[in-house]
């Protein structure tokens, strides 16, 4: 028996120090990411290193409100 597709999500990260230098919201110059997350193993909202090209170095980037 098949399991539902819908404890899969498609979310977006985003870069924490890009976001908190700069007030506009669609700043041109933050660093988002797009990945998959299982909503029954991880119902809080997911955290991860990555690159930002804007900062030149990993920061933390955090999923986005939907």
């Amino acid at each position: 028996m098949a399991k539902g597709k819908d404890t899969r999500v498609i979310i977006t990260l985003e870069c924490t120090s890009c976001t908190r230098n700069n007030s506009d919201e669609r700043f041109s110059g933050i660093s988002r990411y797009t990945t998959q997350k299982n909503r029954r193993n991880t119902p809080t909202r997911l955290e991860s290193k990555k690159f930002c090209p804007y900062c030149s170095k990993q920061t933390i980037h955090r999923e986005l409100k939907k």
